[in-house]
């Protein structure tokens, strides 16, 4: 691995965004752990919701290394990662679980790779940091279900049909309209989505790999278990950092 150059990180958004393979029957997803530590029979129950959905899981026992609270070093999270990307046997990835520790991969993950190798990666959470940083090397990313707390839990814990939707088809998703969304201005806009975890997002300000928008685009934002107060506060920030005014805010979360 070579660390990716901090210029690199903030030369602009590549358009347009290019959507990874599809993913087959019988697919095989590494399944890695970017950043904390997770639950070992929580990871097994999910394993075997992969199964369910046609796809097959692969993984490592570097998987279930521990560092305190982070799901091993980062320099062995991030040749983990690396590892999949690498492998033309695996045909995607996805995240165990959020927490804390992806940014710690960031300077350590060789941009060339995902280029050479556009593979579908899941997740959500502290994998907004990985999103964005792939957004930004022009590919299209897939905000859904990890492991431990959706997978681990059955099909009634996620959107089962939407996943298989965006994952086995290269086409546009289309139209999502889950039965607890809620319309607090109406309107229309349109534009590709960017955004993630609001937490992450805001915490990449002032860094090389700075979560900033193109003008036009429609902001995604998503957190759990905050304060209401949290919310404006990152918007604020975000508006400080002269992002917001460039985009159109479609949802702000906070469940």
């Amino acid at each position: 691995m070579s660390a990716a150059p901090a210029a690199g990180a903030r030369a602009g958004w590549r358009f347009p965004l290019r959507k990874p393979p599809a993913l087959g029957p019988g697919a095989r997803l590494a399944v890695v752990a970017p950043a904390s530590a997770f639950d070992a029979g929580a990871f097994h129950a999910g394993l075997a919701e992969i199964a369910a959905l046609g796809f097959e899981a692969v993984y490592d026992e570097s998987v279930f290394a521990r560092d305190r609270y982070l799901a091993g070093a980062p320099a062995l999270r991030a040749a983990a990662l690396a590892r999949a990307w690498h492998d033309p046997a695996i045909d995607g990835i996805i995240a165990v679980r959020g927490g804390y520790g992806s940014v710690q991969l960031l300077p350590l993950l060789d941009p060339d790779l995902p280029r050479r190798h556009p593979k579908v990666l899941v997740g959500y959470s502290d994998i907004t940091s990985l999103h964005v940083w792939l957004g930004q090397l022009g590919q299209v990313v897939f905000q859904g279900p990890m492991i431990e707390g959706r997978l681990a839990r059955g099909a009634e814990r996620y959107d089962r049909d939407a996943l298989l939707r965006a994952t086995r088809s290269t086409a546009p998703l289309g139209e999502l309209a889950p039965a607890q969304l809620e319309t607090i201005v109406p309107g229309e806009a349109a534009g590709p989505i960017f955004g993630g975890t609001l937490t992450q997002l805001t915490a990449s300000l002032g860094t090389p790999f700075a979560f900033d928008p193109p003008r036009g685009c429609v902001l995604f934002l998503e957190d759990v278990a905050e304060r209401p107060y949290k919310l404006p506060l990152g918007v604020t920030t975000r508006v400080i950092a002269d992002a917001a005014p460039r985009v159109i805010v479609e949802e702000a979360g906070v469940a």
